[in-house]
């Protein structure tokens, strides 16, 4: 008898569980939030920090209710929350954070595009529940910067000491996962805040957009949501177009959240002429871009930032797309047309090299369609895929003439992106380090990052904007939106400003 009710109330719960299938391109990989080699949005289900960024721009509560500044901004005191406890009951308090916080230290190098980090001296025990953390100078993006999804989120002490790395506090427990097929999060019913409606999220694993767009009409899967810098679980822009008209699925398209850029190498080639890179920005059409590649979804980008992001409004012109101009300015620096229409100088044709993610497919019809723009102009491009880590450490080690790139959107804006120019983790060091301008960049961005004067530091970072338009260092081209597929039988399913976060929370199934 007793077996007989224990199947039933398996079959109970089973008949009342709500599960979301969400398809992804890959296994979430090591969720270890001190690292970066894992899926960022399956980190920020998992694992909490000190404070949270909120749908509307604020620094928000999470594991610490409140916090003070000293006057100095050398030392900040965070009230750490009573009763949270992790996934595995481990408790949360002042030790963990501490250690998180000394772990991150030991291995600083790591994390060295991190302005916090560098500026970070200690954290102390005031007690179980109150921590302080003192900084080396002022930096004045320290609360957003604890806020990010890594490195400050806190493992458990045990996850630190044997390396379990998916021991979090956070609103989902990951619980299953298998190589190639899916992982499988469950609502954390410990959680010492608002739970989620849904009881488990299968995330599937589709590596290939248009299968995706088979495993929605079938039913293997109930929702696709991101764009390829940070959440690359999409599907082809026609397909997204089609599914617009379909009755059993809802549409979701985010403001604005970062800008899609093409990073020119100013240090060597062709590119480290500024009359070259000027003519790159006019010769290509974003119009085009935003009409034909994105249907309009992606609007186009004629700054390093839409307005919206604070102090980004320069005083600038735009790069107008202008054919005869980007070939008079080429003529300017001694190119002249060859018998194929092509420019060369000193017997050497302008041909210029781009560099893609292979994976990304709204990368690579941005490049096609580059490609074909630049040869009305006279400038052959070459394209070139890469395999996804060759691509990143082709950014530091400046191994391009051109490739592809993209700003971080909130809460990383303007502030702590600018930050990490000053070394060489990203394209931003090497596209700049060719002008004259990069030491007061520098400059300015130490000054941007310590300053608490709001107007001090409109102006610094009005400033570096104006000099990366000036010396067209960049070529902005989009401004990337979210974008999802959902089957209609949810509800409450929205984006986020943050590029990489999915707000499963909120979904419920539709009664």
């Amino acid at each position: 008898m007793k077996k007989i009710i224990f199947l039933f109330t398996i079959f109970l719960f089973t008949l009342n569980s709500y599960e979301l299938k969400y398809a992804i391109p890959n296994n979430v990989g090591d969720l270890n939030p001190h690292r970066y080699s894992g899926e960022m949005f399956a980190q920020d289900m998992v694992f909490e920090g000190l404070v949270d960024f909120s749908e509307d721009s604020k620094i928000i509560p999470a594991l610490a209710t409140s916090w003070d500044i000293s006057k100095d901004g050398l030392v900040y005191t965070f009230y750490l929350r009573k009763g949270v406890k992790f996934s595995n009951g481990e408790d949360f308090n002042a030790n963990v954070v501490k250690a998180n916080f000394d772990a991150l230290l030991k291995d600083k190098n790591t994390h060295s595009w991190s302005a916090f980090i560098n500026a970070l001296k200690e954290v102390k025990i005031v007690n179980d529940y109150t921590v302080k953390i003192y900084l080396n100078h002022s930096y004045e993006p320290t609360l957003r910067e604890l806020s990010l999804v890594r490195p400050y989120r806190f493992q458990s002490l045990s996850s630190l000491q044997n390396n379990t790395n998916a021991i979090g506090t956070g609103k989902w427990v990951f619980v299953d996962t298998k190589l190639g097929e899916f992982d499988r999060f469950v609502r954390n019913e410990n959680y010492w805040g608002k739970k989620p409606f849904l009881d488990e999220i299968l995330c599937k694993v589709i590596p290939d957009a248009n299968t995706r767009v088979i495993a929605l009409k079938t039913g293997e899967v109930d929702y696709v949501y991101g764009n390829p810098s940070y959440l690359n679980s999409t599907v082809s822009l026609d397909s997204f177009e089609d599914f617009k008209y379909d009755k059993n699925f809802k549409i979701i398209v985010t403001k604005p959240i970062n800008t899609t850029l093409i990073a020119l190498n100013s240090s060597s080639g062709f590119t480290k002429d500024k009359n070259v890179r000027i003519a790159l920005n006019m010769a290509i059409d974003k119009d085009a871009i935003s009409k034909y590649v994105y249907y309009k979804t992606q609007p186009k980008a004629d700054f390093f930032y839409p307005d919206d992001v604070p102090n980004a409004k320069i005083n600038k012109k735009p790069y107008d797309f202008n054919i005869k101009q980007a070939q008079k300015l080429l003529s300017d620096s001694g190119y002249k047309l060859n018998k194929n229409k092509i420019f060369e100088k000193d017997g050497k044709i302008l041909e210029l090299n781009l560099f893609y993610i292979g994976s990304d497919a709204e990368q690579k019809a941005i490049a096609e369609v580059i490609q074909a723009q630049l040869k009305k102009t006279g400038i052959k491009l070459t394209l070139h895929a890469d395999e996804m880590s060759t691509f990143y450490k082709r950014q530091k080690t400046a191994e391009f003439d051109m490739i592809f790139h993209s700003t971080w959107g909130a809460p990383y804006e303007p502030e702590i992106f600018m930050a990490s120019f000053k070394v060489p983790a990203h394209a931003d060091f090497v596209a700049q380090s060719g002008i004259k301008e990069k030491a007061l960049i520098d400059s300015n961005i130490d000054k941007i990052s310590s300053s608490t004067n709001s107007k001090e530091k409109a102006k610094l970072v009005k400033e570096v904007l104006e000099i990366l338009h000036d010396e067209a260092i960049y070529i902005p081209i989009v401004f990337n939106t979210n974008k999802g597929i959902v089957s209609s039988k949810f509800d409450d399913v929205k984006g986020s400003i943050i590029g990489y976060r999915v707000p499963f929370e909120n979904i419920k199934v539709k009664k």
